[in-house]
């Protein structure tokens, strides 16, 4: 089995430093806490990320005239699972947040799921991430308000409790903040479809080389993802923290291609109300990732030359990786 370390450079941005969990009244009767980001390993402790300005903009047309991708920000942590929704997603990318913990990013284009969730909060290097889609609906539950002017000039739809309250609801089957969920179906009329994807990735019949591999685990301070290779599924099980993944919808994360992009992952400029500085994760550059398809590793090479560009990557003869028809796991993971 390989396995795969990280850094430590854990640390966060949030607004609100109270210790109770706000609330914000929604149209619809429904309370809502705007209450998000990191929380410990094995608790429920909260960061206290509330989204402190409502957002009342008109949404922005599609600039290819298409339609947009969903992405929803996933909370992962113990007292988050099972989550909902994952396994209709796309793409899955994987990313540090504060205290060496993680959060995901699902985009939905093919498929959209009856809910996703829990639901939380945004961060700075999303953005970026998210950048490489055209004007994308993305859902989170909030963010530290010195965050708001840089979400408001992005160019992406929010789509928050605020914005959409409609759109979401409590589950009454665990805390808060670890039980707030969207209906996708109550932002857009159904899914957009692949021209939605613009993440520059590949897609057709396994390139020569690689090397077989059973499982590989990618280590985050706080966090852990093991991908094993079942013959019999085709696909890649997903574990998290030694425990096998499970949805609410009774299957397992199973991507059929996992990507270990290795990327610089710096301080930002945020931090949480416990004075934790919140991780970058830079995702324009260049560098090295492990791609798992089919039972077999490949070393490639990967570019995303600006923001605006997916991200390419290339076998080590200069010919363009391909991946597996079927889910995508990105996990980013700090460069050695």
């Amino acid at each position: 089995m390989a396995t795969v370390s990280t850094g430590r450079g854990a640390r966060a941005r949030r607004g609100t430093a109270a210790r109770a969990l706000p609330a914000v009244l929604m149209a619809a009767g429904l309370a809502i806490g705007l209450v998000t980001g990191c929380t410990s390993s094995g608790g429920s402790t909260d960061d206290k990320r509330g989204s402190t300005a409502p957002t009342t903009r008109e949404p922005r047309p599609n600039g290819s005239g298409g339609r947009p991708a969903l992405v929803v920000k996933i909370d992962n942590t113990p007292a988050a699972r099972p989550l909902t929704g994952l396994d209709a997603a796309d793409v899955v990318y994987v990313e540090q947040v504060e205290g060496g913990l993680s959060r995901l990013l699902a985009v939905y284009a093919t498929r959209l799921p009856g809910s996703v969730g829990p639901v939380r909060s945004v961060r700075e290097s999303d953005l970026e991430l998210l950048r490489q889609f055209d004007r994308p609906v993305l859902a989170f539950s909030g963010a530290q308000s010195k965050l708001l002017p840089l979400i408001d000039r992005a160019p992406l739809e929010e789509a928050t409790p605020v914005s959409s309250p409609d759109a979401y609801s409590r589950g009454t089957d665990r805390s808060a903040p670890h039980n707030l969920y969207l209906r996708p179906e109550r932002l857009m009329d159904g899914p957009p479809g692949r021209a939605a994807l613009t993440t520059g990735f590949r897609f057709g019949p396994a390139p020569a080389g690689g090397k077989p591999e059973n499982a590989l685990t990618v280590r985050y301070p706080a966090a852990r993802f093991t991908f094993t290779w079942s013959a019999a599924d085709g696909r890649w099980l997903v574990s998290l923290d030694g425990t096998p993944a499970t949805t609410t919808e009774g299957g397992r994360p199973a991507p059929a291609t996992v990507v270990v992009q290795y990327v610089t992952v710096r301080p930002s400029g945020y931090r949480d109300f416990l004075g934790n500085t919140t991780p970058y994760t830079e995702t324009v550059g260049s560098g090295k990732a492990t791609v798992l398809r089919d039972g077999r590793a490949y070393g490639v090479n990967w570019s995303r030359p600006t923001a605006r560009d997916g991200t390419s990557f290339t076998t080590a003869d200069g010919e363009r990786m391909t991946f597996a028809h079927g889910q995508v796991w990105v996990v980013y993971a700090k460069a050695p």
